[in-house]
């Protein structure tokens, strides 16, 4: 897929969540004409937002766990 526009790249990013430094890097990684770099930015930025999902899915266990433990156990204090 081929980007219209630098603004286009920007929007993208932006809707991905990257934060300013790394739309900074990927552009000027994107101007220099550098792939491999390109996709590691993109890479390292998926990385970290896949951790975030692991994390909030701990969150959610713990809460189905708890709401399992309520309507299975009815737990007292």
């Amino acid at each position: 897929m081929v980007y219209d526009s630098k603004e286009a790249v920007i929007r993208n990013l932006k809707d991905a969540g990257c934060s300013q430094d790394t739309i900074n890097r990927f552009m000027e990684s994107l101007k220099n004409g550098t792939p491999e770099e390109q996709l590691q930015i993109l890479s390292q930025h998926r990385s970290k937002l896949l951790d975030k999902v692991h994390i909030e899915q701990k969150r959610i266990d713990c809460l189905d766990y708890l709401v399992y433990q309520i309507e299975r156990h009815n737990i007292a204090i």
